[in-house]
């Protein structure tokens, strides 16, 4: 079953220390839509019926990324998604939702997921590089 609306955005707003609901909202937004580009295949579709309801067509209605990104690159989209972010910011943002998403899938799941993406996206989920 996935998490509610409410109880991820609560965990974004908690890891990425966020002082409203609000904020962690803004920043789910962008790295979902983001990472949506960059997901395929039965793994996207599988990740976003983890989402809460309302967060799956940020992950599903993306148009599909015409060359993959590096985790810096990923990072750096990611930025320019968020009005006033910087590079340093947007890694926090994008590490805190995408943790976030990582505790509510399966290993098995982010491990293929991870196999999608280019190499160095493991630590931005919160997880060790796999080798």
């Amino acid at each position: 079953m996935a998490i509610t609306q409410d109880e991820f955005l609560t965990q974004v707003q908690e890891r990425g220390q966020y002082t409203t609901t609000s904020e962690a909202e803004r920043v789910t937004r962008a790295v979902l839509a983001a990472l949506g580009a960059h997901l395929v295949g039965a793994e996207r579709k599988e990740l976003a019926d983890r989402l809460p309801a309302p967060r799956r067509p940020l992950l599903l209605d993306p148009l599909p990324a015409t060359t993959p990104l590096s985790p810096p690159d990923f990072v750096e989209t990611v930025a320019l998604l968020i009005e006033g972010a910087t590079p340093d910011t947007a890694r926090w943002d994008t590490s805190a939702v995408l943790s976030t998403l990582a505790d509510q899938i399966h290993e098995d799941l982010l491990r293929r997921i991870l196999t999608q993406l280019p190499p160095g996206y493991a630590l931005l989920f919160g997880r060790a590089e796999l080798a």
